[in-house]
C-alpha cells in the first residue's frame, strides 16, 4: 500500500475540532482528509485517541466517538508498526536530531512510499531521506 502523503496527528485532531480558535485550521484538516491520497500509521492512531480523549482537551471525545473516527480513517492505508520501523525511527531520532515519535513518522511514511508528510511539527520544507515536509497550516 501507498499513499501521495502521510498525514500527522495534529491533522486529524484539528479535522475534529470545534473550538473558535482552530476554525480555519480545521477547515483546511478536513479538506485534506476528504480530498487527498493519504494514509496513516497505528502510532498517529494511538496518538490520536490518547489526545482526543484528554481531559486537557476543550470538548475531548468520549473514547467510544474516538474509536468511530479511527475506526472509519482506517479504511484508508495504515502503516503497522514492525520491528525494523522502530530501528528506521531510531536511526532518524539518531541522525536528525528529533525525538523518537516524530523519527517513526518519518519512518512509516517511507514504509508507505511517501513523499510528503503533512505535519505542524517538524520543520516546514525540510526534507528527511527524500521526504519533505509541509505545514499546511502555514
Amino acid at each position: 500500500m501507498s499513499a501521495d502523503i502521510f498525514i500527522d496527528t495534529n491533522i486529524f485532531l484539528y479535522a475534529i475540532s470545534d473550538h473558535p480558535s482552530e476554525k480555519l485550521k480545521s477547515r483546511v484538516a478536513r479538506k485534506i482528509l476528504q480530498n487527498e491520497n493519504w494514509c496513516w500509521s497505528v502510532q498517529v492512531a494511538a496518538e490520536f485517541f490518547v489526545n482526543a480523549i484528554s481531559k486537557k482537551r476543550k470538548n475531548s471525545l468520549t473514547p467510544a466517538d474516538a474509536t468511530t473516527f479511527i475506526e472509519t480513517w482506517m479504511n484508508f492505508p495504515t502503516s503497522s508498526l514492525f520491528p525494523s520501523t522502530i530501528l528506521v525511527a531510531i536511526g532518524f531520532q539518531e541522525r536528525y536530531k528529533i525525538s523518537y515519535w516524530d523519527g517513526a513518522i518519518i519512518a512509516a511514511s517511507k514504509q508507505m512510499n511517501c513523499k510528503t508528510i503533512y505535519s505542524e511539527d517538524l520543520n516546514h520544507r525540510q526534507k528527511y531521506d527524500g521526504i519533505e515536509v509541509i505545514n499546511p497550516f502555514k
